[in-house]
């Protein structure tokens, strides 16, 4: 594992003063119920009937949507998901994957995530951030 975790409040520096960009690797319906402001969505697992099944389509469409030197800060929805991705991503040869711990909701009432430490959330993401939208990107 060669790749940082951080907290919410250092994932938000980094992408204030550094150019990273943040990921939201929870399912769609998670990401549209509420993301940090600016995030892309690329769904780690897929919420379905059955419950969360693993999206075969992740790591194309991230190689796809961002170069193996991207900036990347990688979340979800308590540290769980985020953690197995930046590890996919590190594997893949990404060299700027930061996982952040917490993810948006939070790990527990002592280490709350992104929406409770109150860092910019939005539930109107701009088309080309949306997993369609970066599903629909040509290579």
């Amino acid at each position: 594992m060669t790749f940082k975790r951080v907290s919410p409040d250092e994932a938000k520096a980094l992408i204030d003063r550094e150019g990273y960009v943040y990921v939201d690797v929870r399912s769609v319906p998670e990401f549209e119920a509420g993301h940090p402001t600016g995030a892309y969505n690329v769904p780690l697992m897929h919420q379905g009937p059955a419950g969360m099944t693993p999206n075969p389509d992740f790591l194309d469409v991230m190689e796809k949507s961002f170069a193996k030197g991207a900036r990347l800060v990688v979340g979800c929805k308590a540290g769980g998901r985020s953690q197995r991705a930046a590890a996919m991503l590190d594997s893949a040869g990404y060299t700027s994957v930061v996982d952040q711990k917490a993810g948006y909701e939070g790990a527990s009432p002592a280490e709350p995530g992104w929406r409770p430490r109150g860092l910019p959330t939005s539930t109107q993401p701009a088309t080309d951030h949306t997993y369609e939208g970066l599903r629909a990107r040509k290579s």
